[in-house]
């Protein structure tokens, strides 16, 4: 089974896992503020007898010893109220008495005894001094708190049912290609990542201990099939690795942050924005590495071909972050905006310069093919009519005794064989870009006047065009370190299944940083050339000079 296919499966664990999860709290859980309650030592008032440092009350402060003054709705205690004089001349009352004149219990022991087991959905409270040292005039101190349990979070069906329809709608236009062709195969992963804060947004929001760490971990693995699999989208082993140690790092954040949340309730206020940050950043980090405005290595060719992928990969890295808005309590609110923004945007801007990007890489494409098509035809014409002739007239003049021009007539041929060879190489079509190297290695190596070595090792064939890109770019780095630099030149050549890799340096000066521009100006596309082959075949192209000197061509190519 592929990674990919793997990623999507656990993709898809994961959302049932959330769903099923953001249901209990409809059906099978129990709410439970983290509160006990108990009578005081005379039996005359139901207080606070423990609280659960973790749960729902320790956030609002509630603390065993204060005295229940009404639990939800049910007047416990009547506290004196002030009795008013009626107004006087200048418009003024005063207090004359209260009623009651003192703290009343409505409930006797025996009934408070039964409220034990209730199940609380508010309370208030007072301090046993307040209770005291309160008066009518004076007033009483007292701390409400309100618990509605399941039943409060009244937006959870919809959350849910709102992140339901997110993933399977959302899967289907994703993976029909509606939302791009590059994120196409990223349809479970992504879908994953955003509905899963719809399915948990209730138990995020309970308060509860085992309900809060069990929705923080649920978001964090709704975030890593996306994240890899933006990650398996990198080109360069190097920036691959950057963005696998970035997910790793911001996944385990993540997970302590979520940890913490549960185990720090009057610290929640600023741990809640860290969380949605660590969460948030595990697929944007690799989604823009992939994407490219992070360039870990230098070198790094793109064109405007890019733009769509670009866009496509960054906001598929992006939207998770909005999703997750849904735990502050925004509802659906900053998801929409931004699908709006995205649509928008794609709709005036992006769009229109990909068609134009599209449109360019086209065209260079036709250009390339056409060139290559020529190259064969001229090639073919001088092996099947001029060469073959010239072969007789060889042997005419050999059977003359005409050894003289015999003799040049086998250079001519031998130099149309090599013309032959730089228009269309049989052995590359046959054998494969080494051999094909093989041979360029020994030709160049009588110009170079010095030493020019091949490290190759040919662990797979891959399709014509990359083997002729990869090819003609070696070609013209050669022909450059020949004319620009100095021997030794080692050219590094590998093929595998997983793709190929090309490297050439030479130990000239080294190639300046305003080679490319003078080369241009002076009608020279040697450059150039070389990126447009790497462009067409997606391979990464990094040429630079070493800090010792010495020109560097490193060519990275990977199936897709």
């Amino acid at each position: 089974m592929s990674a990919a296919a793997l990623r999507d499966r656990f993709a898809l664990a994961v959302a049932a896992i959330a769903f099923i999860a953001g249901l209990m709290p409809l059906t099978l859980l129990r709410y439970d503020p983290g509160i006990t309650l108990g009578l005081d030592s005379t039996a005359e008032h139901l207080i606070i007898q423990s609280v659960d440092p973790l749960g729902p009350a320790a956030q609002d402060g509630v603390h065993p010893g204060q005295i229940v003054v009404a639990i939800n709705g049910n007047q416990l205690i009547d506290l004196p109220q002030p009795i008013y004089s009626s107004f006087d001349p200048n418009g003024e009352q005063t207090i004359i008495g209260a009623d009651p004149v003192t703290p009343r219990n409505r409930v006797p022991p025996v009934g408070l005894a039964g409220l034990l087991n209730w199940s609380i959905d508010s309370l208030d409270l007072i301090e046993p001094g307040d209770l005291a040292s309160g008066s009518a005039a004076n007033g009483y101190v007292l701390t409400g708190v309100y618990y509605p349990g399941w039943h409060g979070l009244s937006n959870a069906t919809e959350l849910i049912l709102g992140g339901l329809s997110i993933l399977l709608f959302g899967a289907w236009w994703i993976a029909t290609g509606r939302a791009g062709d590059s994120i196409r195969d990223l349809a479970f992963p992504l879908v994953t990542a955003v509905s899963a804060p719809f399915f948990v947004s209730a138990l995020s929001a309970s308060g509860l201990p085992v309900a809060m760490t069990v929705a923080g971990i649920l978001l964090v693995l709704a975030m890593l099939p996306l994240a890899f699999s933006l990650a398996s989208r990198i080109d360069s082993a190097v920036d691959r690795r950057f963005a696998h140690i970035g997910i790793g790092v911001f996944a385990a954040a993540a997970t302590i942050v979520a940890v913490a949340y549960v185990a720090q309730p009057l610290n929640r206020e600023t741990l809640v924005q860290l969380r949605w940050a660590l969460t948030g950043a595990i697929p944007i980090v690799p989604g823009l590495i992939a994407t490219g405005p992070l360039d870990l290595r230098g070198g790094r060719t793109s064109g405007a071909g890019k733009v769509l992928r670009a866009a496509e990969l960054a906001i598929a890295g992006a939207t998770p972050l909005f999703a997750l808005l849904v735990l502050g309590g925004l509802s659906i609110w900053p998801l929409a905006l931004w699908l709006v923004a995205i649509a928008t945007a794609g709709r005036y801007t992006v769009r229109p310069l990909a068609r134009l990007a599209t449109r360019a890489t086209l065209q260079r494409d036709l250009v390339v093919a056409a060139t290559e098509a020529e190259r064969a035809r001229l090639a073919a014409d001088i092996h099947d009519d001029a060469l073959q002739e010239l072969t007789l007239l060889v042997r005419r003049l050999e059977a003359s005794g005409d050894t003289e021009g015999a003799e040049i007539g086998r250079t001519v041929a031998d130099r149309l064989r090599a013309i032959c060879g730089d228009l269309r190489l049989p052995i590359l079509d046959d054998l494969g870009v080494g051999p094909a190297l093989d041979w360029l290695v020994l030709r160049i190596e009588r110009l170079a006047g010095g030493e020019v070595r091949l490290e190759r090792a040919d662990d797979a064939r891959h399709s014509p065009d990359v083997e002729l890109a990869i090819f003609r770019v070696a070609q013209e780095a050669l022909a450059n370190a020949v004319k620009h630099g100095k021997p030794p030149i080692v050219v590094r050549y590998r093929s595998t299944p997983g793709g190929i890799s090309l490297a050439i340096d030479d130990a000239g000066p080294g190639i300046t940083d305003q080679a490319p521009a003078d080369a241009e100006k002076a009608g020279r596309f040697g450059l150039l050339n070389m990126a447009q082959r790497a462009e067409q075949i997606g391979a990464i192209l990094d040429v630079k000079r070493w800090p010792t000197g010495g020109t560097h061509v490193a060519l990275e190519w990977r199936p897709r």
